[in-house]
Order: structure tokens, then C-alpha cells, then sequence
């Protein structure tokens, strides 16, 4: 499943006279989309950086054990995700927030902060996004935002094919409802 520039990276990676120069072509590769996807989970940037770079971290960290069963990108992501997944249970958990506290902080740094840009629809979509569940939030994001194959999911995110189309099925029905209220 490796495609050839894959290999060509991890051989980069593994030699020790190209390591550095590997490392650095696999993170301008992938840091804008890894970013892209953390960022719409936890929204703050400052977060989504330092998710960002402890995925790159545990990649570099882990890379041996990279076995070839996905693409890369498949890997990085699903590292992303469950660091971002980690994150947000770690930063409910540490502030002591239910879950409608958090979405209420989480809708107020949309309203006022400087750094989300985009108009009242694209404002009132990532409210409507706050309202998932995590993983369900996940897998909406990664088929809708980042057009991802469910295959594709299923092998970031670990879950059956059937269970994200579910859960998608779900995620689009709760936004559509929750856009309509409006």
C-alpha cells in the first residue's frame, strides 16, 4: 500500500545521512493538512499548533514501527486524531467543563475571536459542529471537509466502514436540524 513516495521518504528517513532532510520533506508534506483537520476539532490555534507538532513528534518517534498498512498520510492522521481526540477529553476533564460548558466556550471563541475568519453561515456551521460528539464531529469533518473515502476513515479512525457511514449519516442529520432552527 506504500506508494513510491512514501517509500522514497521513509528511505530518507531511515538513512541516517538523510534523516534530518527526510523528516523535514515528511512535515512541509503534511503539517498544512494535519493542522487543517486538529484545527477544526479543537479551534484554537494555539492548540491546534501544539497538537500539530506533538503528532509530528510521536511520528518521528514512531516511525519504525510504521508497518506499511496505509499510506502515511493515513498514519499521520490517524495520530492527529487521536491526539486531538485526547486533547479535548484531557481539556474537559482538567476544567472541570461539562460538555455544555465546553461548547459554550467554544461558541464564544467563535463569536469573538479574531484569528476565525469566514461569514455567519461558515460561524454558524462550526457552532452547529460543536454539538457532536467528538468522534461523530471527527468523522463529518474528515468526509465532508478533507473528502475522504470512508476507507480512508475507517483506516485513520479504526472504526467499520458501516459504523462512519452511520455515524456521518447522523452527524449530517443533527447539523441540518440544528442549521434549520436557526
Amino acid at each position: 500500500m506504500i506508494s513510491i513516495s512514501d517509500l522514497d521518504l521513509l528511505q530518507m528517513i531511515q538513512n541516517p545521512g538523510t534523516r534530518e532532510k527526510g523528516y523535514r520533506f515528511l512535515v512541509e508534506i503534511y503539517q498544512r493538512r494535519i493542522y487543517g483537520v486538529i484545527r477544526k476539532m479543537v479551534l484554537i490555534h494555539e492548540d491546534a499548533d501544539d497538537i500539530t507538532q506533538n503528532t509530528f513528534v510521536k511520528a518521528f518517534k514512531n516511525i519504525n514501527n510504521f508497518r506499511g498498512n496505509s499510506s502515511l498520510f493515513t498514519w499521520l492522521y490517524r495520530i492527529a486524531t487521536n491526539e486531538s481526540l485526547n486533547f479535548l477529553q484531557k481539556k474537559k476533564k482538567r476544567f472541570f467543563f461539562s460538555f455544555d460548558d465546553h461548547e459554550a466556550a467554544m461558541e464564544n471563541y467563535l463569536d469573538h475571536s479574531g484569528l476565525i475568519t469566514g461569514d455567519e453561515i461558515e460561524k454558524k456551521l462550526q457552532k452547529a459542529l460543536l454539538k457532536l460528539p467528538d468522534k461523530q464531529r471527527l468523522v463529518f469533518n474528515l468526509r465532508y471537509f478533507e473528502d475522504l473515502g470512508y476507507e480512508e476513515i475507517s483506516q485513520i479512525t479504526g472504526t467499520s466502514v458501516g459504523a462512519l457511514k452511520a455515524s456521518y449519516h447522523h452527524a449530517a442529520k443533527k447539523i441540518e436540524n440544528e442549521l434549520q432552527t436557526e
